[in-house]
């Protein structure tokens, strides 16, 4: 099972539309994950239409049209591993800790709102990634969003890409 992973898209505001790169990976994908702070519900109703599943939550930039579309914290269980997507989960520091403790019936949480890249695994075995963001660069040096695969329960092949300047 391919999975794409994005977060803060923040569009129009940040860009005016995905990334062409981001787009072809969305038809690729068997699960698309977004992390939050979608701006608008044309993106959402994009990826709606584009995806073979969709599994999305609200971000703090979000309006009342997503958040009546969309949930706080979303659960999914994919290829025998149990997600969750939410957007903030607070400082960088005691990250692992205060996640494995607030989630500790996942494997996997998908999160967004610093636009920075992150991949680590608590002591729990609670793996966290973020994917960044494809169209908000921030500090960072590029947008990006991030691929994985789900194979016989296991998390495998998580690439972050990196995405030319537009």
């Amino acid at each position: 099972m391919r999975l794409l992973l994005i977060s803060d898209t923040h569009l129009p505001r940040r860009a005016r539309e995905l990334p062409a790169e981001v787009l072809t990976e969305v038809e690729a994908a068997d699960v698309v994950v977004h992390a939050g702070d979608w701006v608008d519900t044309a993106t959402l109703d994009l990826l709606e239409e584009r995806s073979r599943r969709l599994i999305g939550v609200y971000g703090n930039n979000d309006g009342p049209d997503l958040r009546a579309r969309l949930p706080e914290i979303a659960h999914a269980q994919l290829g025998g591993l149990r997600f969750g997507v939410v957007h903030e989960t607070g400082p960088a520091q005691g990250r692992e800790a205060r996640c494995a403790a607030r989630f500790p019936e996942l494997d996997v949480l998908v999160f967004g709102h610093s636009h920075i890249p992150w991949d680590s695994t608590a002591a729990t075995g609670l793996r966290l990634l973020n994917p960044g963001s494809p169209t908000d660069r921030r500090r960072e040096p590029y947008c990006t969003y991030m691929t994985a695969s789900v194979t016989d329960g296991d998390l495998t092949d998580v690439v972050l890409h990196r995405l030319p300047p537009r």
